[in-house]
């Protein structure tokens, strides 16, 4: 019964992978609309390397005895396994690797929290660091001030000054990529908080530039108006907080405030990404919606790094809390839950 399951499981994951090499033909042709895959699955994405999906669920089944469960079948973690592994394989394959980023919040430290020293996260980014390849840091964290990046990242950059005081690491290429592609710093020694603020115009994809200063307010506007139309029609205790590229809410402050339940925030959510979609400045300006429990696809948070630093995409693996989606939640003070409309 094993070797059946195992045979049968293995044929699909070769016709997927197929599906998935076809569609990358296609996307090389720019025909890539009319794929196999595309019509099976219209949402379907841009792929940067093939997948090696049945090499890797041939790794995964010896680790994992897929194939030799009688009663539960393979399950969501199961597959993110597999296509975790598909991506390496491929990586490995088609290398060498030049660019790593992670997601900050669930992925390099706990939710809301920072990266220590203590954190064994550290070694293993020095050691990539040490290698040559460059380090990058995609979070949801809109900041405009480096101290605040300092505050959650000091444990790595002090790591990082002190191997360079004692001639461990030479010349390491460290980015943050803030506020969902609105604010970029690299690691620098010599710099306040050891991070140096780069300016917009020097890393910005050209499609950004598109985005005009009056289309992004209009944009937070309508969001803005949704979101209070939300507070209105559901009685929340909430309060809208407007940032320079991001809107949204958190609870009321107070001895009788209440946290918003995961339905009251994905309603939220919705609907006033459903209200920007169809405004005419929701067509012209790319943006997410989402809140500390919802998962969201970031394949444009890091286009900025491949292209800033002309490294090919299939150069560059990301790591999230649920590659290739991540979860973000905006730090705001302890025990708030924040629903933003962030422009990217």
């Amino acid at each position: 019964m094993a070797s059946t399951a195992h045979r049968r499981y293995a044929e699909i994951l070769h016709d997927v992978e197929d599906l998935i090499n076809d569609h990358i033909n296609h996307q090389r042709n720019k025909t890539h609309e009319r794929s196999k895959l595309k019509l099976l699955v219209p949402s379907v994405g841009v792929f940067f390397t093939p997948l090696f999906l049945e090499r890797a669920f041939e790794y995964q089944d010896q680790r994992r005895k897929i194939s030799s469960r009688r009663f539960v079948p393979p399950s969501f973690n199961d597959i993110r396994l597999i296509l975790n592994s598909a991506q390496v394989i491929s990586l490995v394959r088609n290398g060498p690797l030049q660019l790593v980023t992670f997601d900050g919040d669930v992925t390099l430290y706990e939710d809301g929290q920072s990266l220590t020293a203590d954190n064994p996260v550290i070694s293993r980014i020095l050691n990539l660091l040490s290698q040559g390849l460059k380090i990058g840091i995609v979070t949801a964290a809109g900041y405009t001030e480096s101290s605040k990046y300092y505050d959650r990242l000091f444990g790595l950059l002090d790591a990082m000054k002190s191997a360079i005081v004692d001639q461990t690491l030479t010349n390491p290429n460290l980015i943050i990529l803030g506020g969902e592609s609105n604010y970029l710093f690299t690691f620098d020694q010599d710099a306040d908080h050891l991070l140096k603020y780069i300016p917009r115009a020097e890393w910005l994809l050209e499609e950004m530039r598109l985005w005009t200063d009056e289309d992004i307010i209009a944009l937070l506007d309508v969001a803005e108006k949704a979101l209070r139309e939300c507070i209105d029609t559901m009685a929340l205790s909430a309060q809208i907080v407007r940032k320079d590229r991001a809107v949204g809410i958190i609870p009321m402050t107070g001895l009788d405030s209440e946290k918003f339940t995961r339905e009251q925030l994905e309603e939220t959510v919705l609907l006033t990404q459903q209200i920007i979609h169809m405004s005419p400045v929701g067509k012209r300006v790319p943006f997410c919606a989402f809140n500390g429990e919802l998962l969201l696809v970031w394949t444009l948070f890091i286009s900025p790094f491949s292209n800033a630093l002309h490294i090919p995409k299939r150069k560059h693996i990301s790591f999230g809390e649920c590659s290739p989606v991540i979860r973000a939640k905006t730090p705001l003070p302890a025990n708030h839950t924040f629903a933003p409309i962030l422009v990217i």
